[in-house]
Parts: C-alpha cells; sequence; structure tokens
C-alpha cells in the first residue's frame, strides 16, 4: 500500500479482511503442521503432574482436549506471521519513530512472555501441583481430569507470560512520556501489595509458597520496569534537547 496517501474507509476494510484471511490460512497450516509434534507437545505438558494417572470421563473430552493443544501450537508457531501482518496494517498509518517503537515492541512483548511461560513451567507449576494434588490424597484418591488439568496448566502459563510483559509496558509509557520514573518510584510500595493480590487471583493454589514465588517476581520485574524507564526518560530528555 502506498504510504503517501490517505486510505478510504473501503480500502482499509479491504486491506484487513485480506490481513484476516491471510491470518486465518497461515494460523490453520500451522495448525495441522502442529499436530504431528501434539503428541510430544502434550507429553511435556504432563511433565510437571509427576506420576498422578489422569483421567476422562466424557467421549470427547480427550479429544477436545488433544485439540486444544494442537490450535494453541499452531497459534504459537504462526505466531510471527500474525504479528507481520499486524505490523504491515497499522505501519502506515504511524510516523517513523512510532513505527521504529513497534518494530522493537512487538519482538520483545514475545521474548517477555516466552520467558515468563517458561518461568511458569519449570519454578511456578511443580510447586502449585505438588501441593494441588497432594493435598487431602491421604484421604481421597485424586482423579484428575484431563481438560481440568490443561485447562490449569495453559492458565497459569498465560498468565504468567503476560505478568512478565510489565517492564516492556513502562519503558514504553515512559518513552512516551505518560508516566515518569518519580511516579514509578513513589507507586512501588502499593504495587507490592497490588503483587500480592495479583499473585492470588493467578494462581489455582492457597499455600503461600507459590503465591509468595509469583509476588516476588512481580516485584522484581517491576523494579526492571522502573530501571527501564529511567533509562526512557533519558532517551526522551536526549531526543528533545537534539530536536531543539
Amino acid at each position: 500500500m502506498p504510504e503517501d496517501r490517505s486510505l478510504t474507509l473501503t480500502e482499509h476494510l479491504r486491506e484487513l479482511r485480506s490481513r484476516l484471511i491471510k491470518v486465518v490460512i497461515a494460523l490453520g497450516v500451522a495448525t495441522l503442521l502442529a499436530l504431528i509434534f501434539t503428541d510430544r507437545i502434550f507429553r511435556l505438558l504432563l511433565v510437571p503432574a509427576g506420576d498422578i494417572k489422569l483421567v476422562f470421563i466424557e467421549v470427547t473430552e480427550m479429544l477436545g482436549t488433544y485439540f486444544k493443544v494442537a490450535l494453541l501450537s499452531g497459534f504459537v508457531l504462526a505466531l510471527p506471521f500474525i504479528l507481520y501482518q499486524v505490523v504491515m496494517f497499522v505501519a502506515p498509518g504511524l510516523r517513523p519513530q512510532e513505527r521504529r517503537w513497534l518494530y522493537i515492541f512487538l519482538p520483545a512483548a514475545v521474548v517477555s512472555f516466552v520467558i515468563g511461560a517458561l518461568f511458569c513451567y519449570f519454578l511456578m507449576l511443580p510447586a502449585a501441583l505438588k501441593f494441588l494434588l497432594s493435598f487431602g490424597a491421604d484421604l481421597v484418591t485424586p482423579q484428575i481430569r484431563i481438560s481440568n488439568y490443561v485447562d490449569l496448566v495453559l492458565g497459569m502459563m498465560l498468565w504468567v507470560g503476560i505478568v512478565f510483559e510489565t517492564p516492556l509496558v513502562m519503558y514504553f509509557l515512559a518513552r512516551l512520556g505518560i508516566v515518569t520514573p518519580q511516579a514509578l518510584g513513589r507507586f512501588r510500595k502499593f504495587f507490592i501489595v497490588l503483587a500480592f493480590i495479583i499473585a492470588a487471583v493467578i494462581t489455582p493454589t492457597p499455600d503461600p509458597i507459590t503465591q509468595t514465588l509469583v509476588a516476588v517476581a512481580m516485584i522484581a520485574l517491576y523494579e526492571v520496569g522502573v530501571l527501564l524507564a529511567r533509562l526512557a526518560a533519558r532517551q526522551r530528555r536526549r531526543a528533545s534537547e537534539s530536536a531543539s
């Protein structure tokens, strides 16, 4: 699309439709490819469960859960192409500097999310599942549904991945001048309380160890975000000084 003229509403809709069609096709192809590896991915998701035997009690439960994992794996596989389509759709309407920030933000957001998901998988899930699956096991025999287990694992990885976007969001808000490092520093004591509240909401276990692990990780991410906000503020000042 040419960038030297304004697009009409019809042209915007055609462009959006074209890119949505490409995204749907890419997601379909990626999901079909992911089906080849879904069995291995499924087994990786079962690792944190340890020796607990998971069950399914509905005829279509296992099949539906299997394809849910395949669809999510396909989405992850197609994510670079999906982000490319998003960038190509919104980039023509941005200024060069905003476009450059967008090119930096999207890959960094993906990396931050992946780090958060891995943190959840290797550190949070084993502790949380050990507590949940052992609590009351001396009284009753746990029979965990596979759909419930997969939903729990994927949900935790999703929310922790989103939480790990915190420093990146703080940096870009400071870079745009929406927040200042001083304001973020003053908000620190409130965020510490907020971190424990959020940790209690997104973790499925009431044990204080897992919740504290999540809260401490959030507080550490906030401190990283404050440092990045200071860097963004200095960059913003330099840019304004060079422009003047």
